[in-house]
């Protein structure tokens, strides 16, 4: 008998599959406002597994994310049509095939990169551990803007437009159900016990620095999802658009929904992506306001905006209530 959270994860994509149909509809602007929306819950999401459950402080998942980007723009551009040729195929379902193969590309090249900065970085801790992800995550940045393979400086241009309501929200909840279901599984606790004490846990002979590479890992593979869907939402990459900047953005969602609850880390997601669009009238003072608002969240709320909020919606749908009522 199929369990309440795979329920809600079937229902949720049963839901996610009908967007298109609203999507059709929309105004482009409005669209691909909603696109940003899912695909930074997915970048915040991922980032808690790290910062918020794994208690690391990472500064480098904008890198991943330009890794995913490129790798999956690369593969439907250049690839894409070369498959759909051998295929003989056309349709839809085989475009989809090739977004599909292009996306878990881009994945599984932000998970390579999050092992490789992973194993030498995650001996370290706090303050060392944030400033060598941040310089692995502009290292990535300069090598993209320094090979001409993939546009350099100049840019690269994605041929297909892949990205959907149902590819970027449904990914979205595909994050959600994996982080909440892998972290209150029985391997899950380890990285809960790394969070709470590194010490204690060694003492108690979990491997601390597998937990932590394990949890980079994930969340550098989730980073280069979300990148390959915005690369086929704006079809158009620049390596300046994965600075540290963009970083903070992450690690401000994070924190301002509650470290180590998912929920609030969506709420918030959804808020920050939102607001500098309601603030656009007022555009000359757009960013002040909004750097004001978040001093005054930050200040007002220290253990997050959403953290009560998530505990209700936790408690509402049953999924781990224990562990992140204790984060909230």
């Amino acid at each position: 008998m199929m369990n309440r959270p795979k329920t809600l994860l079937l229902v949720a994509l049963g839901c996610c599959a009908l967007l298109p149909l609203v999507g059709q509809r929309m105004n482009p602007y409005f669209l691909y406002v909603a696109y940003d929306v899912a695909i930074n819950i997915i970048l915040a999401v991922s980032l808690n597994l790290i910062n918020g459950y794994t208690g690391q402080f990472s500064l480098g998942h904008a890198g991943f994310m330009a890794a995913g980007a490129y790798t999956a723009g690369v593969a439907s551009t250049q690839l894409g049509p070369r498959l759909l040729s051998m295929m003989g195929a056309e349709g839809a379902l085989a475009h989809a095939g090739v977004f599909l193969l292009a996306l878990l590309l881009g994945g599984l090249a932000a998970a390579l990169t999050g092992l490789l900065v992973g194993i030498p970085s995650l001996r370290l801790k706090g303050d060392y551990l944030a400033i060598v992800t941040l310089g692995f995550g502009e290292i990535i940045r300069v090598i993209l803007q320094n090979t001409p393979a993939v546009g350099g400086s100049r840019g690269f241009s994605v041929a297909m437009g892949y990205t959907n309501l149902f590819w970027s929200f449904g990914l979205a909840v595909v994050t959600i159900y994996f982080v909440l279901t892998v972290v209150h599984s029985t391997y899950g606790r380890g990285f809960i016990a790394v969070h709470d004490d590194e010490v204690a846990a060694e003492a108690m002979g979990i491997n601390t620095t597998r937990y932590k590479v394990t949890a980079f890992v994930t969340g550098a593979f989730f980073a280069g999802i979300a990148g390959g869907l915005y690369a086929h939402s704006k079809q158009f990459l620049t390596p300046t658009g994965f600075d540290f900047i963009k970083s903070i953005e992450i690690v401000v969602m994070v924190i301002l929904g509650g470290m180590g609850n998912t929920f609030g880390v969506v709420l918030a997601a959804i808020l920050l992506t939102l607001l500098p669009e309601v603030l656009r009238p007022v555009a000359q003072y757009r960013m002040v306001l909004y750097s004001l608002m978040l001093i005054v969240l930050m200040l007002t709320c220290p253990q997050g905006l959403f953290a009560r909020i998530g505990s209700l919606l936790k408690r509402r749908f049953g999924t781990g209530a224990a562990l992140e009522d204790g984060r909230a």
